[in-house]
């Protein structure tokens, strides 16, 4: 049996929100600022050249690398 509540949204839910509420806090200096600020450009880069526009690539690309630094 477990003895513990079950979980009310996945565990990457938690840890994306923990990571984005330390990048907020540190800027910057926080060692996932800049890998998510890079996949922000290249998503915005790749967007500018599909229909989507930059705007839509920029948060798909932030996306995919904040959810790749909480996966490590």
């Amino acid at each position: 049996m477990n003895d513990q509540e079950p979980r009310q949204t996945p565990e990457w839910v938690e840890d994306a929100k923990a990571e984005i509420s330390a990048m907020a806090k540190e800027g910057v200096n926080h060692p996932s600022t800049k890998p998510v600020l890079i996949g922000t450009g290249i998503g915005a880069l790749a967007g500018a050249f599909i229909i989507g526009g930059p705007i839509l690539g920029g948060l798909a690309g932030a996306g995919l690398a904040l959810y790749q630094r909480i996966r490590k």
